[in-house]
């Protein structure tokens, strides 16, 4: 049965938007004719039919369908015309049409005949997975829209939602007219109604018409689905689509970032006051009264409503968001209780000390005091001091929170009637314990969780690794502190001058050990792993922003919260030295406190040696990254990287003479480097990329118990901040030098040269790290630095590496440059004798390289003169220094 629906008659617009209709008949025929089966003669048995595709015009051409339909082992004949289907209608067979085009006049003919019709990409699929032809009683031509459900909103034509209803049926979709739970996308042609709201509230994907369109386009692709997040990410309805904002009450740099960001996410900006404007977004921390009188159609909304249209990534609800002016009258009457000319009256006096004593028991208990200083705590504005939201028993709903985070336990503490020093000093370490508390709570339940939640609008605002992260071991450090919290709280409640404090630190010293530093030693890739998701994740830059302006997280910034952790134990360290101070010599806490407070520097000792371990392994790997081909047994636990320094290569070795060589010198062991003269990068695209590509290029990496003699190169006219290095390596029987100029600015080269050689005498046992060093004069081993940078030494290494590339291009064999060498070096020195046969072929080989490359080769025909003059150069320089 064809369903008339999607043909584009005027009058059938009402069921082309909605197919549920249609599909309720269907489900309720087949109901009856179920019900009609089970209520007939059970011996008559319906004769079976037998599926038969017939393969219309440009259809029965194409060897890939039918090569599909001998694997499916599915009957086939072919139709070249109309006139050909009543010869092919039969009883017997449940004919299914295979046409190429859903336009031809041939479709519409099968179409008003109510005959099953495909298009060739289903027989492609269905032949790939090895399932059968699926039944639709539409036209369906690809399987990319299937299991998909779409509503439309927005579309004052009737002639482009027919055609965009006919293409979603033909790629295997479902339309519903009303938006529920069951549509998974919403096609929008604006940004305003009721569809579009409940979609917003349900986060169900609202997508452009183009969506369709170019769904379309690729209906021929196999396995193509249009729901794919890369394919249906660019065509999402942009949260600020058809909006015109301007901003209010702002600094020059927030509105820069703001109208960036309104850009970005597919909406524009005008100046304030514009009439064009849709929004008027304002800071209503700042903003008092508006500037002018706004239209009936211009939103005054919050900066809340910006970035929560960013964060869940399409366009919130204004009502919600709405500005209003701050109500007085409250705040007027909290001045006037604390003004200076209150009249001389008992009740009224009562009442503002009954007020002070309020307000200051509610700053006491503020987990988030003033960033200037401590001392600013008691001098709020009083607008802050009487807002009771911003304590904690009002304002932090924990969740699964212990119950003892989120009450408020200075009500509940006894005052002693004489208040001793050592009580007010452990009734601030309680205070602070709690407060603290009280933030690892809010960074948990307010940032944290979130982030963790499945469901999210616009999917998962960070990935998995990237929230362990940041967040590190929060919630270890949390349940920690919640104990200690906690006997703290027993023990001001249960006061007693013999009470010991010391005891709760000492009992919970190993768990601290165990959760700070995890957390401390990564806090710096912690901070910078925030920036960065910041800044390339505007969803995520937004979350933060909501966030930082609620109550609970004291205007407070993540990263501000998050370092809390590190300061805290210092902090807890001097309230313990405090406490020892005001406690008596014959009271037993007092050797107790003294063994906690020794137990605390042991952890941050621990701390802060774990975290110079790690910032040394994390060294090494960075050295790994930069430098392509390290070998990955530079990866130790015993070593550590000790200076970095920029050459350039003086000599032959370890490089050519000119190229950029940096050392990486190691407690053990010395990376050589040189700079890539092309840095190739990956084909992924640049979002997909976590680091850089290598910038440097392996060499070698040498254990310093290879060098024997550090050369303290003299300084002269042609030759400055030069130092050489006499190296032994276990493959060579003679030495080699390698000689360098340095050109790192901040460190001097004495410092340099005396650093090395303290660490290759450490390496091979020697306590006299002076004797490894030997000044020398440059003409004695041949170095100098002259024309070193000038553009006539830069022309002849281009051209120099122009010619091994042309020498290596045209080489058939690539013989290596070492083993030329040693084969021209064996062929010198074995004069007057039959050269071997390898000889000969070097030889010949070089002889036709530089032929074929038209040009000398001047480092390759100067190899065997330069040999002999460097090896009698360096057997006369070394012989006095061995």
């Amino acid at each position: 049965m064809a369903d008339d629906s999607v043909l584009p008659s005027p009058s059938e617009i009402t069921s082309l938007a909605d197919s549920s209709v249609f599909d309720s008949k269907v489900a309720e025929m087949s109901k009856e004719n179920l019900c009609l089966a089970s209520t007939s003669n059970v011996d008559e048995e319906m004769p079976q039919v037998e599926a038969r595709v017939i393969m219309v015009q440009d259809a029965g051409k194409q060897e890939e369908l039918l090569k599909a339909l001998k694997e499916m082992k599915v009957p086939c004949v072919k139709m070249d015309s109309m006139e050909e289907f009543e010869s092919l209608d039969s009883p017997e067979f449940e004919n299914i049409f295979v046409v190429t085009d859903f336009q031809n006049s041939v479709f519409n003919d099968l179409y008003k005949a109510d005959c099953r019709i495909v298009g060739p990409p289903v027989i492609l699929n269905c032949a790939q997975r090895g399932e059968p032809l699926p039944f639709s009683c539409r036209p369906l031509y690809c399987t990319s829209m299937l299991n998909l459900v779409l509503c439309f909103t927005g579309f004052r034509k009737k002639e482009e939602l027919v055609k965009l209803v006919t293409l979603v049926h033909h790629m295997g979709g479902v339309i519903r007219k009303e938006c529920n739970s069951k549509v998974t996308h919403l096609v929008a042609n604006c940004t305003q109604g009721e569809k579009f709201r409940v979609a917003v509230s349900l986060g169900t994907p609202i997508m452009k018409p183009e969506w369709i369109y170019k769904a379309w386009e690729r209906r021929n692709e196999q396995c193509f689905c249009a729901a794919v997040d890369d394919f249906r990410n660019e065509f999402k309805v942009p949260p600020f689509q058809d909006c015109i904002l301007s901003f209010l009450g702002f600094s020059d740099e927030e509105k820069h970032s703001m109208e960036e960001m309104t850009e970005m996410q597919g909406g524009s900006y005008l100046p304030v006051g514009d009439e064009r404007c849709t929004h008027l977004i304002v800071e209503e921390n700042t903003v008092k009264d508006l500037p002018f009188e706004p239209s009936k159609k211009l939103f005054v909304v919050k900066q809340e409503w910006f970035w929560g249209s960013i964060q869940m990534d399409a366009r919130a609800g204004e009502t919600m968001y709405l500005y209003e002016k701050a109500n007085t009258p409250e705040l007027k009457k909290s001045v006037s209780l604390l003004s200076l000319s209150t009249p001389n009256s008992n009740r009224k006096r009562r009442r503002l000390k009954e007020t002070l004593a309020q307000l200051s028991r509610e700053t006491d208990l503020s987990p988030f005091p003033p960033r200037k200083r401590p001392s600013a705590e008691h001098s709020l504005s009083i607008g802050s001091l009487l807002d009771i939201s911003n304590t904690p028993e009002s304002s932090i709903h924990y969740g699964e929170t212990p119950k003892s985070c989120a009450k408020s336990s200075r009500s509940s503490t006894p005052v002693p009637p004489k208040q001793s020093a050592r009580w007010q000093v452990a009734k601030e370490l309680y205070q602070t314990e709690s407060n603290y508390v009280n933030i690892l709570a809010t960074i948990i339940q307010v940032s944290r969780v979130p982030l963790e939640e499945e469901g999210q609008r616009g999917g998962p605002i960070l990935a998995p690794e990237e929230i362990k992260t940041i967040f590190g071991s929060i919630p270890d450090i949390f349940d920690v502190h919640m104990k200690i919290k906690d006997d703290l709280e027993d023990l001001i409640a249960n006061w007693d001058e013999s009470r010991s404090i010391g005891d709760i630190f000492l009992k919970y010293a190993k768990d601290l050990v165990k959760t700070y530093p995890p957390f401390v030693n990564f806090f710096e890739m912690s901070k910078e792993m925030i920036i960065k998701c910041e800044k390339q994740k505007p969803r995520f830059h937004a979350f933060l922003k909501i966030n930082q302006a609620k109550p609970e997280c004291g205007r407070q910034s993540l990263v501000e919260l998050l370092i809390r952790p590190v300061q805290r134990l210092p902090s807890v360290a001097l309230l313990l030295n405090d406490l020892k101070k005001h406690t008596a010599d014959e009271n037993p806490d007092k050797s107790t406190l003294e063994k906690a407070i020794g137990s605390l520097k042991e952890v941050m000792t621990h701390i802060n040696e774990d975290k110079r371990k790690t910032e040394a392994q994390k060294q090494i790997f960075d050295v790994v990254y930069e430098v392509d081909g390290c070998p990955a047994n530079l990866l130790s636990s015993h070593r550590s990287l000790v200076q970095r320094v920029e050459t350039v290569s003086l000599g032959e070795h370890p490089c050519d003479r000119g190229e950029q060589v940096t050392l990486f010198l190691f407690n053990d062991c010395l990376e050589i480097a040189r700079k890539r003269h092309k840095v190739i990068g990956t084909f992924r695209s640049p979002h997909d990329r976590t680091r850089p590509p290598a910038s440097l290029k392996h060499i070698h990496l040498m254990p310093l118990s290879q060098i024997k003699k550090v050369l303290d190169i003299r300084e002269t006219e042609d030759c400055h901040n030069a130092f050489a290095l006499l190296v032994r390596p276990p493959t060579e029987q003679a030495n080699v030098l390698l000689s360098f100029q340095m050109t790192s600015e901040e460190l001097p080269k004495e410092s340099w040269l005396k650093m090395l050689c303290r660490h290759v005498a450490n390496t091979i046992c020697k306590a006299d790290a002076e004797n490894l060093m030997y000044v020398a004069d440059p003409e004695s081993f041949e170095v100098n630095t002259k024309d070193m940078d000038s553009t006539l030494s830069r022309a002849s290494r281009a051209i120099k590496k122009t010619s091994k590339k042309v020498t290596r291009a045209f080489s058939f064999s690539k013989t290596p440059k070492r083993a030329l060498r040693m084969a021209l070096s064996s062929s010198h020195s074995s004069e007057g004798r039959s050269p071997p046969s390898s000889g000969k072929l070097a030889v010949s080989r070089l002889s036709s390289t530089s032929s074929l490359a038209g040009i000398p080769s001047p480092s390759l025909v100067s190899l065997p003169s330069f040999f002999e003059r460097r090896s009698h150069t360096l057997s006369r320089s070394t012989t006095h220094l061995i």
